[in-house]
């Protein structure tokens, strides 16, 4: 069994204005196959033509596309028993 993954870069607080992409980063301990997930708030995001999700080697990314006012809020990435909110 593999050991589990721990975030060692946490994310960090961004601030957009509407219609603009926002960025967020995080990098884990070792590379997992794993769950990770990202949420807005309580809801799951997946990838798709406004939230494009990639994973680069130990990296993860999170573009949300244009946002808008009701894109605001907390923005959480999980993997296994670990948590970062931004």
């Amino acid at each position: 069994k593999e050991p589990a993954a721990t975030i060692v870069e946490m994310l960090k607080d961004v601030t957009s204005y509407e219609g603009e992409d926002a960025v967020f980063e995080c990098r884990l301990s070792r590379e997992t196959a794993q769950d990770a997930q990202w949420f807005l708030g309580d809801v799951p995001l997946q990838s798709n033509e406004m939230n494009e999700i990639g994973v680069q080697g130990t990296r993860h990314s999170l573009i949300l596309r244009k946002v808008t006012l009701e894109d605001c809020g907390s923005i959480s990435f999980k993997v296994g028993q670990h948590t970062s909110v931004a």
